[in-house]
């Protein structure tokens, strides 16, 4: 297993988080590589009494730049990284700073799959079923109908490398009926429903997506992340009112400590960290891009993420699956 190239310099709380991120998943048996000022990194290394490769760079991208800029600076830490990867010394890519660069830095270094029109980020959340993956978390606002079928095979492809053998699709709307929604929505229906490979169930509505009704929602962009950021704050609440609940008085503390496995294992499931990253489908290279705010578990969360998609293949099985796309419409 090639190791999974960390930006170690982005985020809120670089490098201290990232490295003991990397730390904690190195321990797991993560291979891990940080690309970053050595010296910061090291010192932060010093901290955990550890020892993991570095890649020095001079230049790092901030929460507060312009996404374009890693086009004039070449030696910005994810540009390196996105080179280590192009160059086959690298498996995969985690960063957990700037998604805008991240993605600028990608599409720059790696380009697109042949076919893939706009690239997508996939978030991976809870649901009755188990999990839920959604598409597109932010990447594309705007969008034409014929992204939305590209992120649906694109998405199909992820779970099935995360072992949903026959996953069903979605198309996110306001109601279950054909006729329901707006423009994108009416016209990309049909769409769905005519595309070879995926398992389309039709519209499901935001109450569906924690139901399960479908294992992937597909949307726009815009939608998408708004969804992403209400059901991450909707976490944390209901996650802070459990423990003031559990907390406020003798009775109810006794009472905590009778179901504190059954609440751990809760707050498991329910915890944005535990999910780590959102992978960037559709360039050519395992990418996944994670919270400018991520602490140290989101950061292990997502190197472990990077590592099971990197030995699946995810980068071939979305090849595969656009390619069998094209190779059905109409115009190919």
């Amino acid at each position: 297993m090639k190791p999974i190239a960390l930006d170690a310099m982005g985020g809120d709380y670089a490098p201290r988080e990232t490295v003991a991120g990397a730390v904690m998943a190195a321990k797991e048996g993560v291979p891990v590589v940080l690309v970053g000022q050595k010296a910061a990194l090291e010192a932060e290394l010093a901290k955990h009494s550890a020892t993991l490769p570095v890649v020095d760079t001079p230049d790092f991208i901030r929460m507060e730049d312009h996404a374009t800029d890693v086009r004039k600076r070449k030696e910005a830490s994810i540009n390196v990284c996105m080179n280590l990867l192009k160059a086959g010394e690298a498996g995969a890519v985690v960063a957990m700073g700037h998604t805008g660069a991240t993605l600028a830095s990608a599409l720059f270094t790696l380009g697109r799959i042949k076919g893939v029109e706009r690239p997508t980020l996939l978030v991976e959340m809870p649901s009755e079923k188990g999990r839920v993956f959604l598409a597109d978390g932010g990447a594309n606002a705007d969008c034409r109908p014929s992204f939305l079928v590209q992120f649906a095979v694109m998405a199909t492809a992820y779970a099935r490398a995360n072992g949903v053998a026959e996953p069903t699709v979605g198309l996110l709307n306001i109601g279950e009926e054909d006729e329901k929604g707006d423009q994108l929505r009416l016209e990309t229906f049909p769409l769905l429903k005519a595309t070879p490979g995926i398992r389309f169930v039709g519209n499901v509505e935001g109450r569906d997506v924690f139901k399960g009704t479908s294992d992937v929602v597909v949307t726009d962009g815009f939608t998408g992340n708004v969804v992403l950021k209400l059901s991450e704050g909707e976490a944390r609440t209901i996650l802070k009112w459990v423990r003031e609940a559990l907390t406020s008085s003798l009775l109810a503390k006794l009472g905590a400590l009778l179901v504190r496995g059954p609440l751990q294992g809760l707050r498991a499931r329910m915890d944005p960290a535990e999910y780590g990253a959102m992978p960037l489908l559709g360039v050519e290279g395992a990418v996944f891009i994670g919270h400018g705010s991520a602490d140290a578990r989101a950061v292990r969360s997502a190197l472990r993420k990077a590592k099971s998609a990197a030995e699946a293949g995810l980068v071939e099985r979305v090849r595969s699956g656009i390619a069998e796309l094209t190779a059905g419409s109409p115009s190919s």
